[in-house]
């Protein structure tokens, strides 16, 4: 049986940003985008070995990070704990799509299924064929659902003074949108 011979870490360099762009429009900015990040690239490593030469590392690895940002969403709802107070925000600078966290914000507060199809299909590259496939239904639905998402963005953010209008037309650059490789 062949395997993939490009290093590992090749791949967290070329495709980390992607990676990230999904885990955050999935679950807003913060620690949770970040563990899924990790728990990719750590299910990532585990399968790399067997991975068929040829594979789209980058397709592969956003349906590994939508996998893992859903199973992140679900721990949520098992129980949170109140605090007393709230931790500080960690910093940012550097990081990249950190730069428009009302961004982040609005799509994480996005309908699922649009949410989705955003986070995939802009934010992680991929086209409707596969984006349909990861969230079920047809392409036609998923590109309805994109168009929407993009669209409610478009509207909340011209309405949120806090926000720059230019960073909901930014989602519409693909791979290397906001804060991604250039």
């Amino acid at each position: 049986m062949m395997t993939m011979t490009e290093p590992f870490e090749q791949a967290v360099q070329r495709h980390g940003a992607t990676v990230l762009r999904v885990c955050r429009a999935v679950l807003g900015p913060g620690p949770d985008a970040d563990d899924a990040w990790q728990e990719t690239f750590l299910a990532a490593l585990r399968q790399w070995p067997d991975l068929a030469p040829g594979t789209n590392v980058e397709a592969w690895l956003v349906r590994v990070a939508g996998r893992k940002a859903i199973d992140v969403l679900r721990a949520r709802g098992r129980g949170a704990v109140p605090m007393e107070t709230l931790p500080e925000h960690p910093a940012t600078d550097g990081l990249p799509g950190t730069g428009a966290d009302g961004l982040w914000s609005v799509v994480a507060s996005l309908p699922e299924r649009q949410r989705l199809a955003v986070a995939y299909h802009y934010l992680g590259g991929l086209p409707h064929a596969e984006t349909a496939a990861l969230i079920g239904g047809s392409v036609e639905a998923v590109r309805r659902a994109s168009s929407d998402g993009v669209r409610a963005l478009r509207r909340i953010l011209e309405e949120d003074e806090r926000t720059p209008v230019h960073t909901a037309s930014s989602l519409t650059t693909g791979p290397g949108g906001p804060g991604g490789p250039r």
